[in-house]
């Protein structure tokens, strides 16, 4: 099994940063990519950014492109997602996922962290 762990959510003021980690542990060697997903209230939980190991290939919606950036240690087995110029719209509950034995694409990722609450006032 693989275990996600996420920190660093918090409450900030629009124009903020924030930076999310997410350590992975258990069987790492079978993940394929790590990627982080939010969901809004009233809201379907959508892919935010995507990364392979490596560093290679990262991906965004395009809501953040821009402002926000993915990073990987892969000594550490942990992704990061930077958050600059926070906006209201981009609370949510953030989820850290893995792609265990499987193509890097939204709809294959298959293990999940608990999720962590990042609040942006206006």
């Amino acid at each position: 099994q693989v275990r996600l762990v996420e920190s660093g959510g918090g409450s900030v003021q629009a124009g903020g940063s924030l930076r999310l980690s997410c350590v992975a542990s258990g069987y790492t060697y079978s993940i394929s990519c790590l990627g982080w997903f939010r969901q809004a209230p009233g809201k379907e939980r959508e892919g935010v950014a995507a990364i392979y190991p490596g560093g290679n290939r990262p991906s965004y919606t395009d809501s953040v492109k821009g402002r926000f950036t993915i990073s990987q240690d892969d000594v550490k087995n942990t992704v990061y997602l930077q958050m600059n110029s926070l906006k209201p719209e981009d609370t949510g509950m953030y989820y850290c996922a893995a792609v265990v034995n499987g193509p890097c694409l939204w709809s294959e990722y298959n293990y999940w962290g608990q999720g962590i609450q990042v609040t942006v006032s206006s």
